[in-house]
């Protein structure tokens, strides 16, 4: 089971884009194998805070939608079945 990590100021401040943007750099940065082991541990760590932070807001985001049903007292709003 994964650990849950506290995340960083700086990337709870970041929209969506902006953590998933530097999650890409992370990814490519890493898979390119030119940093050294210390550099690694330390970029793959903030890219699991990253992926943490873009979960939550995709989470979050789901959690908002709605879908529009049409009841017998006409069309409304109702929260989307998530899953």
């Amino acid at each position: 089971m994964a650990k849950t990590e506290t995340v960083p100021t700086d990337i709870a401040a970041m929209s969506f884009e902006q953590a998933l943007a530097e999650l890409d750099e992370i990814v490519r940065t890493l898979e390119a194998g030119r940093v050294d082991l210390e550099r690694s541990i330390e970029i793959y760590t903030r890219g699991t805070q990253l992926k943490q932070h873009c979960e939550a807001k995709l989470r979050s985001a789901g959690e908002r939608i709605e879908k529009i049903v049409e009841g017998p007292d006409g069309p409304k709003a109702v929260p989307a079945e998530l899953g």
